[in-house]
């Protein structure tokens, strides 16, 4: 338990700041819906490159999690990435957070912990051949959901992408834990083996667009919030993940204050000067809006 809990949070910081490293690259391409000409922007953009390459090490570090405790614990941890993503995101892109905002990231991180220390004994891995249907139905709805949300305008439309992001890297957890084995020949022969980066490249696309249409935390707190309650509601009521004796209530009420704060930071979008530019002239616009907000003073 203790190497795996380890693992979590170290995967947290990493992924946090992954979080930042995908914003900045993302940010200088410009916005578009998903398609292979943005693709291209990725590919060739050493620093969109980098924050693949963090990811992937967040992502060991979160399988090491996943295979050594409950869904249930293994999320949670990982979702105390929010506040390093919010923490960077006021030193690189001087998103300015107020006392609201602060009290909403607190709400995140309190709940995850709150549900974490609900979590109990990790439950059975095998799974039938009707929740493998039930993975891929999810990719397909994500899929078309996904091409509505690239259509959106104003501050819904990060919110849903981000949403749609948790969703995938929802799977990706989920799908890492039912994995009958590490070893090769399971690896190659188990349908999860191909469902888990299906799910993981949708959700990485999916929150590189809403890192470009909103502010990062905004973006952030929907993500964390689904990756996190999704594999633990589907770990304690079908892979047999158990909650502690007596502290049902007590998680509950964790999932609870974790949903108010990431609604709250949701909102975070609709403030002015939050919403990003793309392209070279990102930057220095942003720089000096932000400097104006500072002398006009909170509104």
């Amino acid at each position: 338990m203790a190497i795996g809990l380890t693992a979590a949070l170290i995967a947290a910081v990493v992924f946090g700041i992954a979080s930042i490293i995908q914003a900045k690259a993302v940010r200088a391409m410009p916005r578009e819906g998903l398609n292979l000409r943005l693709l291209g922007d990725m590919l060739r953009s050493p620093l969109f490159l980098l924050s693949v390459a963090v990811t992937l090490v967040g992502f060991v570090l979160h399988l090491i999690a996943l295979r050594n405790m409950p869904l249930f614990l293994a999320q949670s941890g990982v979702g105390a990435s929010l506040a390093v993503t919010a923490l960077l995101a006021m030193w690189i892109f001087h998103d300015r957070l107020s006392t609201r905002d602060w009290s909403a990231i607190a709400a995140v991180c309190v709940g995850l912990g709150m549900m974490a220390v609900g979590a109990g004994e990790v439950g059975e891995i095998e799974v039938s051949n009707t929740f493998i249907l039930c993975q891929v139905a999810a990719i397909v709805v994500m899929v078309f959901l996904g091409l509505f949300a690239v259509r959106l305008k104003g501050a819904g439309a990060p919110v849903l992408l981000g949403s749609l992001a948790g969703i995938g890297f929802a799977g990706t957890g989920i799908g890492v834990r039912v994995l009958p084995s590490l070893q090769a020949l399971d690896l190659l022969t188990s349908v999860q083996t191909y469902l888990v980066p299906i799910s993981g490249a949708l959700a990485f696309s999916f929150y590189s667009l809403a890192l470009q249409r909103g502010s990062v935390t905004g973006a952030t707190a929907p993500l964390i919030v689904i990756q996190t309650a999704t594999p633990a509601l589907i770990g304690l009521v079908v892979l047999d993940d158990q909650v502690r004796e007596g502290w049902g209530w007590f998680a509950l009420l964790g999932f609870v204050v974790c949903g108010a704060g990431a609604v709250a930071l949701a909102r975070f979008e609709a403030g002015p000067g939050h919403v990003p530019e793309t392209g070279t002239a990102h930057h220095h616009d942003h720089r000096h809006r932000s400097q104006d907000d500072q002398a006009a003073g909170p509104a």
